[in-house]
Parts: C-alpha cells; structure tokens; sequence
C-alpha cells in the first residue's frame, strides 16, 4: 500500500465526498502533504485513511459499542487536560514541544492542574522508607503515605494541589533528588534537585528539565487510565498516584526504556554493527524504535535528541537502525541516551519518567474526582456454561424426599431391635 494517495481515492476508501474527507483532515484525523507533482493538489496519509475506515466498520449497536468501549483499542473518556494534533502533544491547549524550551515540571503542574497559584513541590517535610535511594524507596514512601491518606471527597482543588506538590517532591527525592534551600527561601526547581542529587552541573540540569516537561503527560495513557479508576472511587491522592506508577513501572509503558539501555549496553560491549545485525537476522524488534501514534517519527524524543551529544557510538547505532528499518527513535530512546551521556544511575532514565508523569497523573486523578461517577467496566462472560439453578433445586428436593428423617429411621432400629 502507498504511504500517500489522491483525493479521489481516500474519499471512495471511506465510501465519502470529497468534503468529509477535508473535515477529516482539518480535524487532524488524516496527514496532508502537497502534491509533489501537482502543487494544487493534496496527498492523504493512506495509513490515517485506513484507520478511519476500520473505525467506520465498527457497529452502532448498543452492546457492540458497549462492548468496544472497553474490550476495543480505545476506552473513551473526555479530559480537558492532553489532546493530540498534527503529530504532537498539547497541554491544555499549549504546544508541549514548545514549553520544553524554557518551562519547568512546576510550570507544567500549574498548568495542568488548573491551579490559581505557582504550583512548588515542597521538600520541607518528606520522609523517605524503604532504605536506599531508588525505584524500591520511591513506590515504599508513596504506599507509606497512602496506608494513612485521606479520601479525596470533599476537598478543594486548592488542598489537593497544595498535597500533590508534596507527592511529587517524595517521588523526586527517593529517586535522588536533593535540596539545598534555606528554610525561609522556595524550593529550587525539582529538575535541579534531581540534578543536585545526581552531582549534574547546569547542563545537565537543564537538559533534565527539558526531558520532563515533554514526558510529563500523553493523554489517556494506561497509567491514566488507571490512576482515574482508583480516582473515581475516592481514594486517597496517595493511593490514586500509586495505582498509576505501579501501571507505568511496566516494560511496555513506562519502563521501556530499561529495555532500551540493556541494548545500549550490548553496543557498548559488541559494537553498534553487531547488535543491529543480531536484531535483523533474529527477527528480533529493536525496542524504544517506532510509536504507534507516531508513524512519521515521536516529536519528544526529536526534541530531546537534538540537544544531546551522545557517545559516539550510540549514535551511530541509533542512524543504523533508523537507515534500516525505516523506524525513527521514541522517547524511551532518548531518556536512554540522556542517561548514557550523562552517565546517570541505571535506573535514572524511569526515575526521570516517573518524576515528571506523577504531573500528569495527579492531573488526571482530580479532573476525574469533579465527574462524580465510579468508572465501572462490565464483563464480557467467557467461562462455562452456567449450572441450571431451578433443576437443582429440584433435584435437591426430590433427594430429600426419598431419604428418610432421623425420626424415621430411629423408629425402624427399634422395630427391628425387637423382632430379634
């Protein structure tokens, strides 16, 4: 299939008029590229157009739809806070890729939470558990303080952020994250404790920075997803965050870029021809290449790798596979090689990831408390066939008629007691 086709022909794929098919694509639902042989016309990204065709081959019926909603590839729940457009991810209306420039993960808090005021993440009082420093400290302190948490019903949004802030501070700093401010100055920002704690200079700091405001939220994520389940019921902000980064520490989300510094560590050991290689020849996917929501390449990890300098044999690995399969970098490649140039802890590219998502997860979280309503999916039966309930009580009961009582039975021994 060609990667872009006419007019005519995305609009006879989707059985339309030409006009639908402009609506698609002002909406951003279809890619739209000029025409190279012909500037007054218009080519149509064939794979957007295919896209919308299986959604359209979908059923309206009740339970079809029912069904999709939560068994299909996309639960739908409205959010004022993500939305993606054109290839790239807006917060709130603003343009992701463009705060990275010069805004920080508190910036991004305070716009994602709706908050009145400049969003801190205060340091004065966390308390850390679960010995030292790393992923085992961070998910140890946060169900620490969630075994005591208070539910989330009945308090201002003002109370919530003010409690949030305080949240991220503790993932922050059991992920090594230091602060040095006096007691009566603001915290510095969690980019530069983390720095601080990882014994980074301003460089590093602010390319740290810049990682964390393009990560801090995707939309309705898996971990959102389940973070505004638990939010739903009421549980405690706590308890709600902790839901959401036990789904994000998977490897298939936010722990993919483990995977991919396994790879990286392969390169440095057998040489970015030899890893390559292996991959191709075993049919084995090369992970963190490719995203799915992507196709023409993820702009956060563009972003961020046009401001690294990575060793240099990691970037002829990553133009290698690039120039053979046609795949670009996502970001779990990026957060990989920001850890590698940096020379961070092993686990320091999720630690990051985990820091600045925490952001858009407690977004998430209070945007679902003002809905009200529990989020309570149905299940689709797939086990045996059920028992006939009716038949055995029947059966039951016919059973017991023919059993006689203990009365009757007493009386029979003592009949046959004295005809011996």
């Amino acid at each position: 299939m060609p990667n872009w086709i006419t007019l005519t022909e995305a609009a006879r794929q989707l059985g339309v008029q030409a006009q639908t098919v402009y609506a698609y694509a002002s909406r951003g639902n279809i890619a739209v590229m000029p025409d190279p042989h012909d500037p007054r016309k218009s080519l149509y990204r064939a794979e957007d157009v295919a896209s919308l065709c299986r959604k359209k081959q979908v059923g309206r019926k009740r339970e079809a739809l029912a069904a999709g909603t939560i068994f299909g590839a996309e639960p739908c729940i409205y959010s004022s806070i993500t939305t993606f457009s054109k290839g790239r991810a807006y917060y709130r209306g603003r343009d992701s890729i463009g705060m990275a420039q010069t805004a920080t993960l508190e910036n991004v808090a305070t716009l994602l939470w709706n908050a009145r005021a400049d969003v801190t993440f205060e340091a004065a009082d966390v308390r850390l558990h679960g010995g030292e420093r790393g992923r085992e400290c961070a998910f140890t302190s946060l169900a620490a303080i969630a075994a005591r948490g208070h539910s989330t019903l009945g308090r201002t949004d003002t109370a919530l952020h003010v409690e949030a802030g305080r949240l991220v501070a503790v993932i922050a700093h059991a992920f090594s994250a230091r602060c040095e401010a006096s007691a009566n100055a603001a915290p510095p920002p969690v980019h530069e404790r983390l720095a601080l704690g990882w014994g980074q200079g301003s460089e590093g700091a602010e390319l740290i920075r810049r990682a964390m405001v393009l990560v801090a939220d995707h939309e309705i994520t898996s971990s959102a997803f389940a973070a505004r389940i638990t939010a739903s019921t009421g549980a405690s902000l706590p308890g709600c965050l902790l839901t959401g980064l036990a789904t994000l520490s998977g490897p298939l989300h936010g722990d993919a870029s483990g995977r991919v510094r396994a790879v990286f560590d392969d390169v440095g050991r057998l040489g970015a021809e030899h890893v390559v290689a292996h991959h191709l020849q075993s049919a084995i996917p090369i992970p963190g290449f490719g995203h799915h929501l992507y196709p023409d390449g993820d702009p956060r990890a563009d972003a961020l790798l046009e401001v690294l300098d990575p060793p240099a044999e990691l970037a002829a690995f990553i133009e290698k596979v690039v120039a053979l399969t046609g795949l670009k970098p996502n970001i779990d490649v990026a957060l990989a090689t920001l850890a590698a140039q940096l020379k961070l802890p092993r686990d320091a590219s999720f630690a990051l990831f985990a820091t600045a998502r925490s952001v858009g997860l407690l977004a998430h979280c209070i945007e679902q408390l003002r809905v009200g309503k529990v989020i309570r999916p149905r299940g689709r039966y797939t086990g045996p066939a059920l028992e006939d309930a009716n038949a055995n009580a029947a059966a039951s009961a016919d059973e017991n008629a023919k059993t006689p009582d203990a009365a009757t039975l007493e009386k029979n021994r003592l009949f046959k007691s004295v005809a011996r």
